[in-house]
């Protein structure tokens, strides 16, 4: 008898949870800040869906978040795996700012992952050409002259100059950049089906950002649009990167996986702040 009831428990606990529990969350924060500027979307997410485990990187807090790309992906991947493998069953990823494109880089370099649902929250996808953050460790730093550093072996060993991409370079972003150019598939590599098989796999990517972000420039990278070399906004649909497919987003796209959130109303540092918004825009993507 004691048995049965014990079954019967245990069933009862699977049954509920396949209804109300939510996968858990791993959160990467962005560049310059640390664990704590994500602890407010980590607590409402486990209040407004109990029981969530919630796990927010400490790597790379303050200056050590400008340490190289391919560095974070590696260190923080590695603790994602570990994460994954205790939760067999998947888990949700959200990144911010320049988390959000080291989560797309984990997701790629580990095509082995089980994340389900993507979220890149006013993430840099396709690069960064703008100097207002970078005032605060690079003072001096201007626009037009920001290739000089950032292309040359010293540049690359920071973090923004490895998504750098200067639209009236482009000959010096393909030649010294070793990380965007390669997670984007436009430099063939070894890993390049690994990249694309990473992408594709998910359920669902979600891209947040906005025209009043202010810091991610231009603001539609976070949509994986860009600056041609007039410096006019070239969409996602209309890159090159999305008609061949090259790491699978226009796969995700087609089938309905890919959701892009235009939001008006935010700067950079409001977006993992405001609890209306994570709310409305975050919360219900997870499930």
């Amino acid at each position: 008898m004691h048995s049965v009831m014990c079954i019967i428990l245990i069933f009862s606990i699977f049954i509920i949870c396949s209804i109300d529990c939510y996968k858990p969350v791993i959160i990467i924060h962005g560049v310059l800040s640390e664990d704590l500027s994500m602890q407010l979307m980590a607590d409402r997410i486990r209040k407004l869906h109990p029981g969530t485990e919630v796990f927010v990187t400490n790597r790379f807090n303050g200056w050590s978040s400008v340490r190289p790309m391919w560095h974070q992906v590696l260190e923080i991947g590695s603790d994602a795996l570990q994460f994954m493998a205790f939760h067999p069953d998947g888990v949700n990823m959200i990144g911010y700012s320049q988390g959000g494109l080291i989560a797309r880089g984990i997701l790629q370099q580990f095509p082995e992952h089980n994340v389900k649902t993507f979220i890149s929250l006013s993430a840099p996808q396709n690069g960064q050409y703008g100097t207002k953050f970078l005032h605060l460790f690079f003072p001096t730093l201007a626009c037009e002259t920001a290739y000089e550093l950032f292309y040359s072996m010293l540049g690359q060993d920071i973090s923004v100059g490895n998504y750098w991409n200067d639209p009236h370079h482009q000959q010096l972003f393909f030649e010294y950049s070793n990380y965007l150019p390669f997670i984007n598939n436009l430099i063939i590599s070894n890993k390049s089906d690994d990249y694309k098989r990473g992408m594709t796999k998910l359920k669902r990517m979600v891209l947040i950002g906005g025209p009043d972000d202010g810091v991610i420039t231009p603001w539609q990278s976070s949509h994986f649009g860009y600056y041609d070399g007039n410096e006019s906004i070239i969409e996602m649909r209309e890159q090159p990167f999305y008609k061949n497919d090259s790491f699978g987003l226009k796969t995700l796209d087609k089938s309905g996986r890919l959701h892009t959130l235009n939001i008006s109303g935010f700067s950079h540092y409001d977006w993992h702040l405001n609890v209306s918004f994570i709310d409305n825009y975050v919360l219900p993507f997870l499930d």
